[in-house]
């Protein structure tokens, strides 16, 4: 029977996410729908790795092998209890009898297991029962660590007897990967998953493509990942990193199919849902025909709305803020972004008010949004072509001409800046 334990991913600290890059792009062209002012396009905003976002690896339906034994050990005669010290053999003990230990372990007294079973182990070090049984209490605890070490000590002894355990191996692996030691699971996973006549475990599977992926072998981790879909079309996880997948080789299309499933089987993954409303943003960015824009931006903003509904911090807010001004609805964007517009919000966030206030022609709130915007990133030559617009409406000349000449700065060849600099210069003062 295969340990099957909920954790968050580690790294992004928390699943997904690590090891490996990963990067969200916030579809930067989502806010180009105006005729005035015209910007030039923002960068994407690159999120790091946020362990928030990696789903846990938990069991599924199908994950169950109960024809595995746990511990091939026979009971033997069982170990008195006694007063002798703490660390010393109890009276009359067999320091290779391993049944006291295991009983405790059926019995879930995994603590105690593990300190009898590393007493015998210390006592012999040649117990392979005993290093098995105190590192399959190791991994019940979720001491990946001190699992991964005595786990590995059972196997080595295993394969000088040339004896092969699945169930250490099995077990082994887990720990690894829940330690984070994906270099030395992937071997172990690729062995517990390509046993001759044996049908593969998913959750096995899926340990495989997370190690996999997070040491960089994506087009393995994308097959493996596949292999689990196939075996539980279900397992909203594995669908997660198709999406993430689809979405780092530029293909939109397919992320959205594979989020669209992983939200379905699990509408509390907020880094699928967060993965959906980017991935349906980018792909509104790049088309060229006007009415599937206007479809995608609608689908990120219902995509949002499942996102707020599971996370409310404020990088989930700034991405469902953008979905509703791609998708023209300013007036809802200005009421979310407001309330993520704290003094510690990035520039981004009061670009996106700015140019949301800006759109329901609050401009006294645009030009206070777009001046936070401006002191955080003062090279952001998109904030001075806003902001140069929301004075220039309030006939701030002065002002607009200020920021029009700060972007052309940036920019010394755009015309757009060029032509404003003229436009306001003479009604400056």
């Amino acid at each position: 029977m295969l340990f099957r334990y909920s954790r968050r991913s580690p790294g992004f600290t928390g699943g997904l996410i690590i090891s490996g890059t990963f990067t969200l792009l916030l579809a930067g062209g989502v806010i180009a729908q105006s005729s005035r002012p015209r910007r030039v396009q923002p960068k994407p905003v690159q999120q790091k790795e946020d362990s928030l976002l990696l789903p846990k690896p938990t069991p599924t339906p199908t994950a169950r092998n109960t024809n595995v034994p746990l511990l091939d050990i026979k009971p033997v005669k069982p170990i008195a209890e006694s007063s002798a010290p703490v660390g010393a053999p109890a009276a009359g003990l067999d320091t290779g009898d391993t049944s006291h230990a295991y009983t405790m372990f059926q019995q879930k007294q995994y603590a105690a297991a593990a300190k009898e079973a590393k007493q015998i182990a210390k006592t012999d070090p040649q117990n392979t029962e005993a290093w098995k049984i105190a590192g399959f209490s190791e991994l019940a605890l979720k001491q990946y660590a001190e699992a991964s070490t005595d786990l590995q000590t059972a196997l080595n002894l295993q394969e000088v007897a040339k004896q092969e355990d699945a169930p250490t191996i099995d077990a082994l692996a887990q720990a690894y990967i829940l330690y984070e030691k994906f270099d030395q699971a992937l071997p172990l996973l690729v062995k517990a998953t390509s046993r001759t006549g044996a049908k593969p475990d998913p959750l096995m599977l899926y340990y495989r493509g997370w190690a996999e992926y997070k040491i960089g072998k994506v087009a393995d981790a994308e097959r493996t990942f596949n292999q689990v879909v196939k075996a539980n079309p279900k397992d909203a996880n594995s669908l997660y990193f198709l999406g993430q997948i689809a979405l780092t080789r530029n293909d939109p299309g397919a992320a959205i199919a594979a989020l669209n499933r992983a939200t379905v089987n699990d509408p509390r993954m907020a880094g699928a849902w967060l993965l959906l409303t980017s991935a349906y943003l980018r792909r509104a960015a790049s088309a060229t025909d006007s009415a599937q824009a206007d479809a995608d931006y609608l689908s990120a903003v219902r995509a949002g709305e499942g996102l707020i509904k599971v996370r409310t911090d404020a990088d989930a807010v700034m991405l469902f803020g953008q979905a509703l001004i791609g998708a023209k609805q300013y007036a809802r964007a200005a009421t979310a972004l407001e309330r993520v517009a704290t003094p510690e919000a990035n520039s981004f966030t009061f670009y996106l008010l700015g140019v949301a206030q800006s759109r329901v022609k609050n401009f006294p709130k645009a030009i206070a949004a777009l001046e936070r915007a401006g002191e955080k990133k003062p090279d952001d030559v998109n904030v001075y072509r806003e902001l140069g617009y929301a004075y220039e409406v309030t006939k701030q000349y002065g002002k607009a001409l200020g920021a029009y000449q700060k972007g052309l700065n940036l920019v010394p060849t755009d015309a757009d800046f060029k032509e404003s600099v003229d436009r306001v210069r003479p009604f400056a003062k």
